[in-house]
């Protein structure tokens, strides 16, 4: 007679047991990388009728930014510090407050030095049986194989400039043949075709830079042209962030007792260095975002050079310049486009790190400027 089957132990928590508790979601920009991580978030939470329903509160919550247990980090500087990653792994120790999942959203996963995702490695791979970690990041290469490997993979693909134009048209009022140009120059990034579709001025300057290395006929203006470009830079940048910046200290100012222009006792002096350090450092980031996204125009314009001189048939990203990409294609060949490609990404390569920006601008200007 056949003996029975053992019993199997009962799991007390078999949706814990069978979830993944490290995710990285990956995706060029403009893929949407931090929204479907916000998704993904909102779905673990939902109690809905079916996940992600994006109607029931713990969903609105989460896209909204208000849900206690869905820690989001996204960073404004160039790095995540220790002490940021030290504190999302004090968060993640804890036990989910009204939710199912304790989900630790980190945006900029990309921008951890080696050392500070080394602290993070334990937590990722160990954590709480109801936590769960989702890494934004470029590409998976951007983050350290030892983490990529305690991660399932989620990749994410551009949308199609059709679908962007089309939102545009719809969200926007845009016309729908400038959304269209937009779309494709923009490369399906939705926040830059928004921009391009909406702001009168940003398709001359977006000319004038593509045009920059066109017209070069000596070092000296692929020096002036750098410069050109770093100002214009960082003239963004500052728009960009000096009336956050001027919010931020006079909310510290009035939490330290300080009204107007009051002077600052030396025994407050520290709070409002570390403010204004901490600016610097956004500041330095949001110009090296603008100086990347040059790049990306430039590689774009180049990009369509070598697919004309090949013979290939993809669409263009530039179809506002035909006449001057049919020009450099005509009077430069695949190798030369080739190297001018090489010399942007060294460029992008090196505004990443701590040469000057304006170096690194110099020497790709001086890289593109045609030949004699």
């Amino acid at each position: 007679m056949p003996r029975p089957a053992p019993a199997r132990p009962r799991n007390p928590r078999p949706e814990a047991s069978a979830m993944t508790h490290a995710w990285l979601v990956t995706g060029p920009p403009g893929s949407g990388r931090s929204v479907a991580a916000r998704a993904f978030a909102a779905a673990l939470q939902c109690t809905g009728p079916t996940p992600g329903c994006g109607r029931c509160k713990p969903c609105r919550d989460v896209m909204s930014g208000t849900h206690p247990d869905v820690v989001r980090l996204a960073t404004d500087k160039l790095l995540i510090t220790m002490e940021e990653v030290k504190g999302l792994i004090g968060e993640a120790q804890r036990r989910p407050w009204t939710g199912r999942w304790r989900v630790i959203l980190v945006e900029d996963a990309d921008r951890m030095a080696e050392r500070t995702t080394n602290v993070l490695l334990k937590s990722i791979e160990e954590p709480p049986p109801q936590t769960v970690w989702l890494l934004c990041t470029p590409s998976a290469d951007d983050v350290l194989p030892t983490i990529r490997s305690r991660c399932r993979l989620v990749t994410l693909r551009v949308p199609h400039p059709d679908a962007v134009a089309e939102l545009l048209v719809r969200r926007d009022g845009a016309d729908p043949a400038l959304a269209a140009r937009a779309a494709r120059a923009s490369q399906s990034h939705i926040g830059l075709a928004r921009h391009l579709a909406t702001d009168p001025g940003a398709w001359e300057r977006r000319r004038r830079l593509l045009m920059s290395p066109v017209s070069l006929r000596s070092v000296g203006d692929a020096v002036l042209a750098a410069a050109d470009l770093v100002d214009a830079a960082e003239s963004e940048a500052k728009d960009a962030t000096v009336e956050r910046d001027a919010r931020e200290r006079a909310a510290l100012l009035r939490a330290l007792g300080l009204e107007g222009d009051a002077r600052v006792p030396p025994s407050l002096r520290a709070q409002v260095r570390a403010l204004e350090e901490d600016q610097k450092r956004r500041a330095k980031r949001a110009r090296t975002d603008v100086l990347d996204r040059a790049m990306i125009d430039l590689l774009s314009f180049y990009r369509d050079v070598l697919a004309t001189q090949m013979g290939s048939d993809v669409e263009r990203v530039n179809v506002d310049l035909e006449d001057e990409l049919d020009q450099v294609a005509a009077t430069t060949g695949p190798e030369q486009s080739l190297a001018r490609i090489a010399a942007i990404e060294e460029c992008r390569a090196r505004l990443r790190s701590t040469v000057s920006p304006l170096l690194a601008v110099e020497a790709l200007m001086v890289a593109l400027r045609p030949q004699a």
